[in-house]
């Protein structure tokens, strides 16, 4: 009995049958993307396409699926996708097509057409790493586009253009200047690279004024800058150094990127020269990145033996020479393509991939080595990352703020700079210090204590006002004093949450030497016994008196004109001691309280604060009944609910001192 034909001997025949009717034109696009042109070649793809009579399906297969693969390689993404279902549709014999259609898928956001292609290549192809970090990504991406991180993005208009901008990286120890590269040209016949269909690369270096404003971009003039393609640069600590991509071009051969290095000298770049990583013109190697001591110089390769793709390496720097390739390892490295490296510390890397789990395209992750020389490595999540190609990260030193680049929101897949920060989360607590009469204390201290280890005396300002930084998720105690005033605490505990926080509290602090009234107690008509809503009232008098463990007081009750003298005071002892009741139930000692009943024979006399709030009384006016009398009669029973009262004076401020 015949066996069936395997997968690959189908496609290796129909490949055999597609090769004996190709046309000249064909032969031009294959061999352009063979060398790399993938530009030129997508569009000769394109016309051949187009004049391949639909009946021909395998040779229309065939083009869709090569034209599709030229488009992504270029970032044409919307043509990419219009190609692979083509291929698709066709049905060309290979299920690749369905990975790279969930890649196209996911590049645009569309995650749940982008998980059903994976799930179909994964059926053919159960062990594919790519398909199942590329289903991840796109079952992830829309709970971080929906909360996004704290970071802020922002297009920076004031760098890019109507062409491509990639891989800025700050230069000099202000971090005000800013090198990128740039397609952009005054040169009307300026030669169109056939790889990307834009023009070659050039320097281009933005600085900031002295405000800190940044001025716009001008092309870099000296010798580094050729005719040919130079991109992401990094530099020593000392600034004398670039390490960058260089791409020569070949008429006959594959485009091979390589690492050039030039020496500033007279505040200009000299003309670069290849630095010394391997011996053979074949590996490609790009995107260098020196560590900020200098003794790594980190970059991407595709030499053999790696993990798939393009690979993350390092390699030791000595002096004009290198040590030899060390591949980063599985732990970063994944059979899709590790690119653009940023060394911002010796254990803290990141980089751009399309291996790992991301929103689309090439996401930028952060690497962080521990003690035993392991790498964790995590993804930036929106807004850095979006559903495109976002990568070449930068930071002004240990400042979390920079820029990167990103094709985001462009049809045409061109890249551009964006700028980043992550703001500080700050968190205060800020009020007044008042008196009881609400009016600012100048002379008070706030004092805070905190788990985190914080002990501060803070003077409020001249308005009694003050303002202290705290920190996230701490507890803390509170003290406000002044000289003639009790205390008063607080405890606050802050926030966990990721988000800055002001929180106001004001103080109100009793005085020392004469009474203050004890607002909102209230009794049953003519009885001892206290309302429900007293409680707010006397459970704060207990908090006070915690507060300040060294003072006895004085609770006195007070009624007004009406009625028997000897009937008031008795009514207003009763009242007295219910409240001295009601303290000593809530655990303040017995021996720090007297009950007075006043009834009538104090009347009050009226302070600031009540002729500000009563246009008919003044200051220092005593309510008595003569006075209360001379009133008319709605203004008299003003008078009469004022001088019913319950006050506490300061007897003694040396209890159980001695």
């Amino acid at each position: 009995m015949r066996q069936k034909m395997s997968k690959q001997t189908v496609f290796l025949f129909v490949v055999f049958l597609l090769f004996s009717c190709k046309s000249a034109k064909l032969n031009d696009a294959e061999e352009k993307q063979r060398i790399g042109e993938y530009s030129e070649a997508a569009s000769i793809y394109r016309k051949v396409y187009a004049r391949t009579p639909p009946r021909e399906k395998e040779l229309r297969g065939y083009i869709a699926f090569r034209m599709a693969d030229c488009n992504r390689l270029i970032n044409y993404t919307s043509r990419a996708a219009g190609a692979y279902m083509n291929a698709l549709r066709y049905k060309y014999p290979d299920s690749t097509v369905e990975l790279r259609l969930g890649q196209m898928y996911q590049k645009s956001g569309k995650y749940a057409d982008a998980v059903k292609r994976y799930d179909n290549f994964l059926l053919a192809n159960p062990g594919s790493r790519l398909a199942v970090a590329g289903r991840t990504g796109s079952q992830l991406a829309p709970a971080w586009r929906q909360n996004p991180t704290r970071y802020q993005v922002r297009r920076m208009d004031k760098f890019n253009s109507r062409r491509s901008e990639f891989s800025p990286m700050f230069f000099g120890a202000a971090f005000d200047q800013l090198y990128f590269a740039s397609t952009r040209t005054k040169d009307k016949d300026a030669a169109v690279n056939p790889i990307t269909g834009l023009n070659n690369n050039n320097f281009f270096v933005a600085k900031q004024d002295e405000n800190g404003a940044w001025l716009n971009p001008e092309e870099l003039e000296d010798a580094v800058n050729t005719e040919f393609d130079e991109g992401t640069p990094s530099f020593t600590a000392d600034g004398n150094t670039m390490y960058y991509t260089y791409c020569a071009q070949d008429a006959e051969g594959p485009r091979t990127s390589e690492i050039y290095v030039s020496a500033r000298a007279n505040a200009s770049w000299g003309k670069g020269a290849r630095a010394a990583i391997v011996k053979d013109s074949v590996t490609a190697l790009a995107h260098p990145s020196v560590s900020p001591d200098g003794k790594y110089l980190y970059f991407v390769s595709d030499a053999v033996g790696g993990y798939g793709g393009k690979d993350l390496f390092r390699a030791r720097i000595l002096g004009n020479s290198f040590g030899p390739m060390e591949n980063l390892g599985p732990q970063i490295n994944t059979p899709g393509d590790e690119m653009f490296p940023f060394a911002r510390d010796s254990a803290t890397l990141y980089f751009a991939s399309d291996g790992l789990p991301g929103m689309g395209g090439l996401d930028i992750f952060k690497a962080t080595m521990d003690s035993m020389g392991v790498w964790s490595v995590e993804n930036m999540k929106a807004p850095i990352n979006s559903m495109g190609d976002d990568f070449g990260i930068t930071f002004a030193g240990k400042q979390e703020r920079g820029f990167f680049s990103s094709n985001r929101n462009d049809a045409r897949g061109n890249d551009h700079i964006y700028s980043f920060e992550l703001p500080a989360i700050t968190i205060f607590i800020e009020g007044i210090v008042f008196d009881t009469d609400e009016y600012p204390i100048e002379d008070a201290t706030l004092r805070i204590v905190g788990r985190d280890g914080l002990n501060v005396v803070t003077p409020v300002r001249k308005d009694g006002a003050y303002r202290v930084e705290l920190e996230r998720d701490i507890s803390y105690v509170m003290m406000a004093s002044a000289r003639g005033y009790l205390n008063q605490n607080f405890e606050l505990k802050t926030g966990a949450e990721e988000k800055s926080e002001t929180y106001t509290v004001d103080f109100f602090l009793s005085p020392v030497y004469y009474p203050v009234v004890v607002e909102n107690i209230f009794y049953d008509f003519d009885r001892a016994t206290l309302r429900p809503e007293s409680r707010e009232a006397l459970d704060k008098l207990i908090q006070m008196l915690n507060d300040n463990p060294n003072i006895t007081i004085e609770l006195g009750s007070h009624t007004d004109r009406k009625g028997a003298v000897e009937y008031n005071e008795q009514l207003a002892q009763r009242r007295a001691q219910s409240v001295v009741t009601y303290l000593i139930a809530g655990g303040i000692a017995a021996d720090r309280l007297e009950a007075k009943g006043y009834g009538e024979n104090v009347p009050k006399t009226i302070n600031k604060k009540m002729a500000a709030e009563f246009d008919f009384l003044q200051e220092g006016v005593v309510l008595t009944e003569e006075f209360v009398l001379s009133l008319p009669p709605e203004r008299q029973e003003i008078a009469d609910q004022i001088n019913r009262r319950t006050e506490f004076k300061v007897l003694r401020t040396n209890y159980n001192l001695f």
